[in-house]
């Protein structure tokens, strides 16, 4: 089954020029049966292509929830939580990774670094996080090893440390754009139906296969030097939007994720 597993719609983007009706057709014409829609800090692209457009069109491809959640000090995650499970906090931006990592898992999801060698300050092996705590690498789940909008040498630094750590590497185009739509894939050895299905596979360390062609026409690609004046922008855009966040993510943290949870249900069994 080939999937696309980083996937960013208008309907829940505001940079995405691409709805979720138009992202799906671009991928059946390029043989894909599958994506995981990870917008940035909402689920609203997903609640659209559930109320819209579920049942009604595109009854042969399967969409998948995901986030792609920015942290405060460790760059985006992409997170696939369990089919029904609901977080108002995967909506708040600002966790920190540690605590994003607990909440995910407490609750049957996987996550993982998104472009882990791409920009500074988005990015987890351009953070400070890493350098002062580099295992926290080994609390992830899977590793973006191939983003079509980041270069060979970043990517080939992600697969390493994928290998080295010993965990499932996933590919996605992180499309904002139609020419951009279907470059990356993640090919799993069997169909899944469901977020849940995804999951079982990513906690038994299934091997997928990854591989795309290379975006050119990205903003920073573009722009060259001048770039860097977007990402020290993005720096104090995640700030603001961490400290706007606090004081409702620190209620939702009470609700969603308590001191003493309760134990999460089984996924599936093994023997």
């Amino acid at each position: 089954m080939k999937i696309d597993m980083h996937c960013h719609v208008k309907e829940g983007s505001i940079d995405s020029r691409v709805s979720v009706d138009e992202y799906i057709t671009l991928l059946k014409r390029k043989g894909f049966q599958g994506m995981v829609i990870t917008d940035h800090n909402t689920y609203n692209g997903y609640r659209y292509w559930k109320n819209n457009i579920k049942g009604k069109r595109h009854t042969d491809f399967v969409v998948l929830k995901g986030i792609e959640y920015d942290t405060r000090d460790a760059g985006h995650m992409l997170v696939i939580m369990p089919e029904g499970v609901k977080m108002r906090l995967l909506e708040l931006r600002g966790m920190r990774a540690s605590v994003l990592i607990d909440l995910v898992h407490r609750n049957g999801g996987v996550i993982g670094p998104a472009h882990p060698y791409g920009e500074k300050y988005q990015s987890f092996a351009n953070t400070k996080r890493f350098y002062k705590s580099p295992e926290l690498i080994k609390r992830f789940d899977f590793v973006e090893a191939y983003n079509c909008c980041e270069n060979a040498e970043a990517n080939a630094k992600a697969l390493r440390l994928a290998k080295k750590y010993n965990k499932v590497t996933v590919g996605g185009s992180d499309s904002h754009k139609t020419n951009c739509v279907g470059r990356a894939y993640t090919v799993l050895p069997e169909p899944v139906t469901c977020e849940t299905e995804l999951i079982s596979m990513i906690h038994k360390k299934t091997a997928f296969e990854t591989g795309g062609t290379y975006y050119d026409k990205t903003t920073k690609e573009r722009m060259g030097k001048v770039n860097k004046i977007l990402v020290y922008s993005f720096w104090v855009y995640n700030k603001a939007g961490e400290l706007i966040r606090r004081r409702g993510r620190n209620v939702k943290m009470g609700q969603e994720n308590p001191v003493d949870p309760i134990d999460p249900i089984e996924l599936y069994y093994t023997e």
